[in-house]
């Protein structure tokens, strides 16, 4: 299996958030453990590409605009 770079779990991660989603998906669908997906969201948000909030006591995440527009370049670019 090929070691994934950063750059492809961020944006594996911003795709899951797309939708509002809790941390659990984001950690299932990247298929990383709470430690390092909390890592990852903690970046993705200081670069203001995913943004968290509570809702129904709930913390959910979801992809900016921002983290969208960064999702077309990489694939533009790949």
């Amino acid at each position: 299996m090929k070691k994934r770079s950063e750059l492809e779990i961020m944006v594996s991660i911003l795709e899951i958030a797309q939708d509002e989603v809790l941390k659990t998906r984001i950690v299932y669908g990247s298929n990383l453990n709470f430690k390092i997906a909390t890592r990852y969201i903690d970046r993705l948000s200081e670069l203001e590409l995913i943004v968290k909030y509570r809702k129904e006591g709930k913390t959910y995440y979801k992809t900016t605009d921002k983290g969208l527009k960064f999702i077309r370049k990489y694939k533009e670019m790949f």
